[in-house]
């Protein structure tokens, strides 16, 4: 399936609702290989990718889902997700997102307990089998960090040329000592976000070669060189809009 440019960045949508229809690991693995050629400044990247699915995934969701379940308090977070008292305009937009999301399911704003419920449904993955989690080392600086949601936009416009959706999501980085029982990564990184996938993969949890060369190919030596995707379970799953999810 070939998409053009903007139709893949008009199209993306962050799901939260996937069906369990099989996504190919040679799908993921060519998206998040070509992925590595997003930009970064001094040609750092910064990023270290972990494609979980299978089995792992599944012990995560379930230690995920106990934790919530025990009222379990959050990790020490590692960053702000927003500015304690968001300003005009960008606190009208949150507050729009809000009603939109939720009015979407059904649920008054008064309904606090729904409201958690749907919430939950994060670490849950909305349903999906297959999850990328990436991480940045902690002495990276904020331009570092701009590298990164570059490189997960990238993941998630090839994703749309696949033919596939995504949801980005902060979520995941309050249960970060869960993610890194499961993904190990480096003692001096922290989780900066986190993709799912609507689909099932064969059962693998293994860092993403990020790596590429310092220098692009030419058009005719060029070859195949992170996120996680899926298809989207229903219109309604979709009402998200252009946003991460909390």
């Amino acid at each position: 399936m070939t998409v053009d440019v903007y139709e893949a960045v008009t199209s993306r949508r962050a799901v939260r609702g996937f069906t369990g229809r099989p996504v190919p690991r040679d799908t993921l693995e060519r998206v998040l290989s070509a992925a590595a050629w997003a930009p970064s400044g001094s040609n750092l990247q910064p990023w270290r990718a972990y494609v979980v699915t299978g089995g792992p995934l599944a012990v995560l969701k379930r230690r995920a889902g106990e934790r919530v379940a025990a009222a379990d308090p959050w990790d020490e977070r590692e960053y702000e997700m927003y500015p304690a008292a968001l300003k005009s305009p960008y606190r009208e937009r949150r507050s729009a997102f809000g009603h939109e999301r939720y009015s979407g399911l059904g649920i008054e704003r008064e309904d606090w307990e729904a409201r958690q419920r749907a919430a939950a449904a994060n670490w849950d993955c909305f349903g999906a089998p297959a999850a990328l989690f990436c991480h940045i080392d902690r002495d990276m600086g904020r331009p570092q960090w701009s590298d990164v949601g570059m490189y997960l936009q990238t993941v998630m416009l090839l994703l749309r040329a696949e033919g596939l959706h995504s949801c980005p999501q902060m979520a995941w980085s309050v249960y970060r000592r869960t993610v890194a029982e499961i993904v190990s990564p480096r003692t001096a990184s922290s989780c900066s976000a986190a993709c799912r996938s609507g689909s099932r993969t064969p059962r693998w949890v293994t860092p993403v070669r990020a790596g590429r060369r310092s220098t692009r190919p030419s058009p005719s030596s060029r070859g195949d060189r992170g996120g996680a995707a899926g298809r989207g379970h229903s219109p309604a799953a979709r009402r998200g809009g252009r946003h991460r999810a909390p």
